[in-house]
């Protein structure tokens, strides 16, 4: 049955009439009757009984509701995300699958809302976390669950990272970038693991542990070590080579790291590996060259966008500079003389008259060094026996010259690299800063009470495969045009909102909240409107 609208015309004038008309089939074929005639009826009732007759479900304003409304969007693509990359299969090492679980909902929190163990309970209400996560709607992510979970990946971690690597670089790698930072306990931290040393966070009262982190061009990572507090770093890189050749199979590529990182023992594994290497030299090292160059060939009078090539000992050396670091050399440089002055300035008030000269010596000396200072002074006694200072003048007109130059050291030939590659290479470092810059971001909520060594390695993995997720979402949205922050766009997809309409407190249908048309269209450039176009199985309320 359907209803009808018939026009028809009378002196002029257009009348509509509505029926009622039900199609059957007869000897002569297909006819229709008129079951009733609903003119007379209100147009708000003949629209119920025409979406009556369609099947649909018709209800009274009044007996209508939206109930549990939870965020949904920035899940819904970090779900698409993982079944498309096939992470479930790279967590199968993982036996128990409620661990697997878990840890899933670990990674995808500490994307969308970073928080401690304890903390993820509040923080997933009001979301779908759980069921993206193919959870129970009730679970309650206690946290020794959580801490169970993560134990998991004790003892399986090696086929986990070999599953990341197969699955984010098929053909593999041609360019490693390797760098340190640290991280620090507000407690005592783990023993054996937790130690005091040089801190990157300028927190050296505090015990820490460093992260190696080893990345790809485009800053995808492909390995994670924690380690000692107080490991020099140097001494990291050997077993990181090792690592990446039996675990990962990476038998041919180029290293790239900074210059606290290179020795002369690592550089003679690298080339006893037949590995190639980038590396940043030493200040003295360049001004040693520059100071060895002809006139015509000085760097001051080339641009300081081009690598010049330069060869001493046999090795292949590329000078280049830049002008945001030659603002960053002075206002470095300046920052270190004016701390130094207050301090010799305060020095010279409390020193004694006649005061033994070596021990003075050793005292100003050791204090100039901790402010990174000390080429730039010079100081002793007088006749007097008086302590005196002034400015090495020649020492800072000289590093001047050389501000905003850096050098690099290479055993690629010419023919592997050219001085530009090389220079290239280097100033791709800078994506595994920002992969630190991520990855400590995860760490926002430091692992203050993990006193297990094991948990704490566990906790920086989550924050690892969190941040590989992210990675990876970045490189394929920035060949689609779209460079933002990645964490930052997901939690602005987070609003969008799930919710059920009910009749009479039974769901009929599940609803999104309108989409912002800004929002609208970055989703459609990145080709993820389909995730919102039919909320998937997993959102179901």
């Amino acid at each position: 049955m359907y209803l009808c609208e018939v026009k028809s015309r009378q002196k002029g004038k257009v009348y509509k009439s509505y029926f009622i008309r039900e199609s059957y089939r007869s000897e002569r074929g297909p006819r229709a009757r008129t079951i009733c005639n609903v003119t007379a009826l209100p147009e708000e009732v003949r629209e119920l009984i025409r979406l009556g007759l369609q099947g649909k479900r018709v209800a009274e304003v009044e007996a209508l509701g939206l109930e549990e409304q939870s965020d949904f969007g920035g899940l819904a693509v970090l779900r698409e995300a993982w079944e498309r990359w096939g992470l479930e299969e790279v967590l199968a090492s993982v036996e128990d699958p409620k661990k697997r679980k878990l840890l899933q909902a670990l990674i995808f929190g500490r994307i969308l809302f970073p928080c401690s163990k304890l903390s993820l309970k509040e923080e997933a209400r009001g979301t779908l976390l759980a069921q993206a996560c193919s959870l129970e709607k009730s679970e309650g992510f206690e946290e020794e669950d959580l801490y169970r979970a993560m134990d998991g990946l004790n003892g399986v971690w090696s086929r986990i990272e070999r599953g990341l690597f197969r699955r984010a670089f098929s053909s593999g790698v041609r360019l490693v970038l390797y760098d340190l930072s640290s991280t620090y306990f507000e407690g005592e931290g783990p023993k054996g693991l937790a130690r005091y040393g040089y801190s990157r966070d300028h927190r050296e009262e505090r015990p820490q542990v460093i992260l190696a982190v080893a990345t790809d061009a485009e800053g995808i990572p492909i390995h994670v070590e924690v380690l000692r507090g107080n490991r020099a770093d140097s001494t990291t890189l050997p077993g990181l080579l090792v690592t990446l050749r039996r675990r990962l199979g990476i038998a041919k590529a180029v290293f790239v790291f900074d210059g606290g990182i290179r020795s002369f023992f690592n550089l003679e594994v690298l080339t006893g590996m037949e590995l190639g290497y980038v590396s940043w030299a030493t200040r003295a090292q360049l001004q040693e060259l520059v100071d060895k160059l002809p006139r015509d060939r000085q760097p001051e009078i080339w641009d300081r966008t081009e690598g010049m090539e330069v060869e001493k000992d046999g090795l292949r050396y590329v000078i280049a500079g830049g002008e945001w670091r030659a603002k960053r050399d002075r206002e470095r440089r300046e920052a270190r003389i004016a701390k130094a002055k207050l301090l010799l300035e305060e020095f010279k008030r409390n020193a004694r008259k006649g005061e033994d000269a070596v021990r003075l010596g050793s005292r100003v000396g050791r204090m100039l060094e901790r402010c990174k200072a000390h080429k730039y002074f010079r100081y002793g006694i007088d006749g007097e026996g008086r302590f005196w200072w002034k400015l090495h003048e020649e020492e800072i007109a000289k590093e001047e010259a050389t501000d905003g130059w850096y050098l690099l050291e290479t055993n690629l030939l010419p023919t592997e690299a050219s001085a530009k590659e090389v220079l290239a290479h280097y100033q791709n470092l800078g994506e595994v800063e920002q992969a630190f810059c991520e990855l400590k971001s995860y760490l926002e909520v430091r692992p203050v009470f993990h006193w297990r060594p094991d948990r704490v390695r566990n906790h920086v993995r989550i924050c690892f495969l969190a941040y590989w997720m992210t990675a990876r979402l970045a490189a394929e949205w920035s060949k689609l045009g779209v460079f933002e922050h990645v964490p930052r766009l997901l939690r602005r997809l987070q609003t969008i909102r799930l919710g059920h309409l009910s009749v009479k407190g039974k769901p009929v249908a599940r609803l999104l909240t309108k989409i912002p048309p800004e929002l609208n269209r970055l989703l459609g450039k990145l080709h993820l409107l389909p995730i919102f176009s039919q909320p998937p199985g997993w959102a179901t309320l």
